[in-house]
């Protein structure tokens, strides 16, 4: 059987800490907490996807170095299919070391590119991206362009993460059905401009463009929505205390795609996305604090959550920083 999503992307490993504050020049300061977990934009997403319950595959390049191996092991213990993965002989992976710190409730990153190759069309297999409901995407080149115009003659879903405006990106967006961009894009896109009725006139342009939905992530503020069948929407952000706002995006670009394919409406998966992200940041890193459905269907409904399984996975994180 096929995948219900598959994202194509560029994997990385994200080594994390915890401050109180970070430090200035010539000084110091404690770690209240550390991990390493696998990282990258539509990486992630899969992961998430995985998490709630759909069947994700993941396309990517990962080096034979150590986080190369980490890499591929953190999609395995995540369940996400990578058969279609590859791995390039004596090259390194991309690593980020990331500093989030709870006085700014913001992220410092630090970010070193590996020797990899970028993705080529003929890395990819038709068959298996048909074979999914929805493609997933964060690039624009030629293997995605290609990608997209054989899931569009499959009758099949485009997605998109729109973390960044750029003329590449808007010449691409008739080929996306689901474009869920955040709040850098709209800015550099469309201005200051965020009154309500300008969020549903901007998002109305977009659609314009090709996209059947367009949704607008806003941080702790939420994000609205806009589709042709059922309109304009906003939905706010979860209120929970913030410990690591890295990987929220992601994670909310994976839990939207799972409630499509559970075939929730729009504004209920963008519902279902603002819970599942809100979850996730009250724990380190992009990864450790994704919730099972059960746990974010439970949360809906009472506020609370219930977080044994997450405690396991933030130890199973901190552990393969310690021991490997």
């Amino acid at each position: 059987m096929g995948m219900d999503i598959i994202g194509i992307g560029r994997p990385c490993v994200d080594i994390l800490t915890i401050v109180e504050k970070l430090p200035k020049p010539d000084s110091g300061a404690g770690i209240l907490d550390f991990s390493r977990q696998g990282g990258g934009n539509v990486a992630t997403a899969m992961v998430a996807a995985a998490r709630l319950g759909t069947k994700a595959g993941y396309i990517g390049l990962s080096g034979d170095c150590i986080n190369g191996k980490f890499i591929r092991e953190d999609f395995e213990y995540n369940n996400v299919d990578i058969s279609h993965g590859i791995t390039v002989e004596n090259e390194p992976s991309d690593f980020a070391i990331i500093l989030s710190d709870l006085e700014t409730k913001g992220r410092s990153i630090l970010y070193k590119g590996g020797n990899i190759r970028r993705i080529e069309t003929n890395d990819l297999d038709k068959n298996y991206i048909t074979g999914a409901d929805i493609l997933h995407l964060e690039g624009c080149g030629e293997p995605e362009k290609t990608a997209a115009l054989w899931m569009k003659d499959a009758g099949k879903k485009v997605a998109y993460d729109v973390a960044r405006y750029s003329e590449e990106i808007k010449n691409f967006t008739p080929l996306i059905d689901v474009f869920i961009a955040s709040e850098f894009y709209y800015k550099a896109a469309f201005g200051d401009s965020v009154s309500i009725s300008d969020y549903e006139k901007n998002c109305k342009i977009v659609s314009e463009s090709g996209p059947e939905i367009v949704i607008f992530t806003l941080g702790s503020k939420g994000c609205v929505g806009y589709t042709k069948n059922e309109g304009f929407f906003v939905e706010e952000g979860i209120k929970i205390k913030v410990n690591d706002t890295l990987g929220a995006g992601d994670v909310y670009h994976g839990a939207f795609l799972a409630g499509l394919i559970k075939g929730f409406s729009v504004r209920e998966t963008a519902k279902f996305a603002n819970a599942v992200a809100g979850i996730k940041i009250g724990y380190i890193g992009g990864r450790a604090g994704i919730p099972t459905f059960d746990v974010v269907n439970n949360f809906m409904k009472t506020g609370e959550i219930e977080d044994t399984e997450i405690k396991e996975r933030i130890k199973h994180y901190r552990n393969k920083w310690l021991y490997g």
